[in-house]
């Protein structure tokens, strides 16, 4: 705590009452995260990642951006948590490296995972694949028994966003509530934050002015991570395939009816 003791934003504290999730598939907590609210995590976690890398006393890489450290309060304002994996830089550092990978795989940026390079772009790879998640109510990792390293969320979205059929993935939840073309600028956002090169990533100080401004224009996106290719499909029942070179489909994972959902933490 006292190394987080000079940080005074509202959107990064260490307790708080609730915390988000995006497993569970309790309709009543489902129902609780409306556009409405999940926009308003959405937003509040950029402005929040936005203040560690730019406003703070000194610029600070979370590298453990997940669902499971977003904390949220009374009025369904994000808090990000966790500052176990920390870095802390000076006005003039832009980046790091390290022999010792530590975080979540599945939220970890590509150039992190393979050469322990970090810097804000991971946090903001950390923050897209998060969004998807949010919108998806997927989880981004948990595949088992796979050849492939499929990052179920990034990949599928990707692959459906190419195709002009993102809102097919999205939480039939959200898109009931006719809000197709807010949910749509946010997928493309969150694409924008998980491309593979780092350098095209948008700084979170863009991806805030994307959310609150829709005038700006967003470039297409590139590639997400670790896409192989996109002959991939989520089945009615939650099975995802992949067709191979002779046209046949193989099965990659069977996928959970994971929904966004919020669990109450007891006071200690």
């Amino acid at each position: 705590m006292n190394s987080l003791s000079f940080i005074a934003h509202t959107m990064i504290v260490e307790i708080s009452n609730q915390i988000l999730h995006t497993n569970g598939a309790d309709n009543s907590k489902r129902e609780q995260l409306d556009w409405a609210k999940r926009f308003k995590i959405i937003e509040g976690i950029s402005r929040g990642l936005l203040y560690l890398h730019e406003d703070s006393p000194v610029k600070i890489i979370h590298r453990d951006l997940k669902a499971s450290n977003i904390l949220l309060d009374a009025n369904m304002d994000p808090k990000i948590s966790d500052f176990g994996l920390a870095k802390f830089f000076g006005a003039d550092e832009t980046h790091g490296n390290t022999k010792r990978i530590a975080g979540t795989f599945g939220y970890m940026a590509p150039e992190y995972v393979i050469h322990g390079l970090f810097s804000v772009k991971s946090d903001v790879y950390s923050y897209g694949v998060l969004v998807l998640e949010i919108l998806i109510g997927r989880k981004n990792n948990g595949y088992q028994g796979s050849e492939y390293p499929i990052e179920l969320v990034t990949h599928v979205v990707w692959c459906h966003w190419i195709q002009g059929s993102a809102l097919q993935v999205v939480d039939q939840y959200l898109v009931e509530q006719c809000q197709a073309q807010q949910i749509l600028r946010c997928i493309h956002i969150a694409l924008l934050c998980v491309q593979d090169d780092p350098i095209q990533r948008p700084t979170m100080a863009n991806v805030v002015l994307m959310l609150n401004n829709h005038f700006v224009d967003l470039p297409s996106p590139l590639a997400p991570a670790f896409l192989n290719n996109c002959n991939i499909t989520i089945e009615s029942n939650g099975v995802l395939r992949r067709e191979n070179s002779s046209g046949s489909k193989g099965i990659l994972m069977k996928i959970s009816e994971n929904s966004v959902s919020i669990s109450v933490l007891d006071p200690r």
